[in-house]
């Protein structure tokens, strides 16, 4: 494990987030897609369930899209404002199955707040661990996806299997027809 558990969690679930605005499809462009969000990424606390919080996470993906974008210096400038404005108070919890971790917000608090909050306090550990190369947009050429490399070697450069295997096989095609027009 490079990070904590909490961190890679919260880095994982920032990329989510981001992704559901990249590519052809915004796949967060209802309630119920956002409830879906929140379920598969085991987020907590209070939740208004309505078109105002939809907006306010859609709005925040940017923000969060910056952090894989900007260079060091403006990362902490970004990730200082986000913990700033949302009023972080970084506090030990405990709760479901997980043992104590770091929460910066109430569960009262706005989702898109804790959103905001939770992948600034795992990007300050990004940038204290002075890994913030290991946030990276997928390097398939049909895809811009961002992603978290939490290889021990640093060599995730795909954000699915999917995307790897596409572009291996273009390069194995490749391969084989130039190999064929050299063979004529």
């Amino acid at each position: 494990m490079i990070f904590a558990h909490d961190t890679e969690v919260a880095l994982t679930s920032a990329a989510a987030l981001v992704n559901t605005g990249r590519g052809e499809t915004d796949t967060l462009q209802t309630v119920a897609d956002l409830d879906e969000f929140v379920r598969v990424n085991q987020w907590t606390g209070d939740r208004r369930g309505d078109e105002i919080e939809l907006r306010a996470v859609r709005n925040l993906r940017p923000k969060i899209e910056a952090l894989w974008i900007l260079d060091e210096d403006e990362v902490v400038g970004l990730v200082n404002g986000l913990l700033r404005r949302s009023r972080a108070l970084p506090q030990l919890v405990r709760h479901g199955e997980w043992s104590y971790h770091l929460h910066a917000t109430s569960p009262q608090a706005p989702l898109a707040d804790r959103m905001a909050v939770e992948a600034a306090m795992a990007v300050v550990d990004v940038i204290r661990m002075q890994e913030l190369d290991r946030l990276s947009v997928c390097a398939a050429d049909d895809c811009d996806d961002v992603l978290v490399d939490l290889s021990k070697n640093r060599s995730r450069r795909f954000c699915s299997t999917g995307c790897s295997n596409r572009t291996n096989v273009a390069a194995f095609r490749a391969r084989n027809a130039e190999r064929a027009a050299t063979d004529r």
